[in-house]
């Protein structure tokens, strides 16, 4: 390789570094931002600012006049009318201020998602194949702000919480922008050159992480409903697996969704369905690529599950304490963004400009 074409080269590995450690950076901004929010659902702070100031609202209130002026527009809607009546200034702060922390860490996120990335790209530090996916990430990110605002607004009018499929909608978006980063964050990473454990690998590592993204959503389904407080016990619930008592025969099959038992009971088989799922896929890889980079992170993804599951299991128990639920959160992000990694690292890197595979130790 001729010296020009070495310091090609070293540029371009230096530049992936940068722009992989603010993909990096930036999830996990994104990490602490989702669990704010669920801080703020299991506080019930989600309802305390009724207007969307996407530019002005960055200002909490500063005056007196200005906290009553909050108060007052909380005082409008149902939430305070028919729960919080009477509520004191000194409450209603405690609630503003886990809102507007989540609407602020939100902004930010933005900004340093937006600043960077234009940085880059006029500095020429982008490689061209991840620009498409770069911008399309910005525009989610703007789709979601707009989303969590459609999730307030379902609660500002004639009920007294958010609607739980909005819910689920503005966190599930949160999941796929998390999985798009770490998507797009390990394509430019090196790899190494063990061979897949079957032909079918990274497909199975795909499903998994579909189906951990699933749970995410039942599991949004059942903040939302707070549906973890109807039974907290675990493995049974009440005297079966399965609260036959509990279902409506006027819902249907909408019991699977909207009776908060049997969303609950939806949400642990889905755990049962990946962790035996992942599980399955541990054996096959240590029976077919024993001590492969592949292996040792799907063994890594097992471990994180099982932790999951714990965690889970100790929410329940505890009666969905709000540092129990909050672990809970933030590892499934965890587990969502490892199963996107092990997933990315079967499917392999982009190629680097000249053709090779960008792997561990090239110079």
């Amino acid at each position: 390789m001729s010296q020009p074409e070495q310091n090609s080269l070293q540029r371009e590995l230096k530049n992936r570094k940068m722009v992989r450690q603010w993909l990096y950076f930036t999830a996990l901004m994104l990490l602490c931002l989702v669990i704010v929010g669920g801080a703020t659902r299991l506080t019930d702070s989600g309802l305390s600012i009724t207007e969307w100031k996407p530019i002005h609202g960055v200002v909490p209130p500063l005056t007196d006049a200005a906290w009553e002026e909050e108060l007052q527009k909380y005082r409008q809607i149902p939430e305070y009318q028919l729960v919080n009546k009477g509520m004191s200034m000194d409450e209603f702060k405690f609630i503003f201020w886990w809102e507007w922390a989540h609407r602020f860490l939100a902004r930010s996120l933005g900004l340093v998602f937006a600043l960077p990335m234009a940085f880059f790209w006029v500095t020429g530090r982008l490689d061209n194949r991840i620009k498409k996916p770069l911008v399309g990430l910005l525009a989610l990110g703007g789709l979601q702000g707009f989303i969590g605002w459609w999730m307030v607004s379902s609660g500002l009018s004639e009920r007294v919480d958010v609607s739980h499929y909005r819910l689920a909608t503005h966190l599930c978006m949160a999941a796929l922008i998390l999985a798009l980063i770490m998507w797009v964050a390990r394509g430019i990473a090196p790899h190494r050159n063990d061979l897949k454990p079957t032909a079918n690998s990274s497909f199975v590592a795909g499903v998994l992480a579909i189906l951990i993204f699933l749970q995410i959503y039942l599991g949004a389904l059942v903040a939302g409903m707070d549906a973890g407080l109807v039974f907290n016990e675990w493995p049974m619930m009440g005297n079966s697996f399965f609260p036959s008592v509990m279902w409506e025969a006027s819902l249907g099959w909408h019991n699977l969704v909207e009776n908060p038992a049997i969303v609950q009971f939806v949400h642990r088989t889905g755990a049962y369905v990946v962790l035996a799922a992942v599980l399955l896929h541990v054996i096959i890889c240590w029976r077919w690529a024993a001590g492969s980079t592949h292996t040792w992170r799907a063994t890594m993804l097992l471990a994180l599950v099982i932790g999951q599951a714990i965690v889970g299991i100790a929410t329940l128990l505890t009666e969905v304490q709000l540092d129990w639920a909050l672990v809970h959160q933030g590892l499934a992000f965890i587990v969502l963004a490892f199963a996107v990694a092990h997933w990315r690292g079967l499917v392999g890197p982009l190629p680097l400009k000249d053709g090779r595979a960008h792997t561990h130790g090239l110079t």
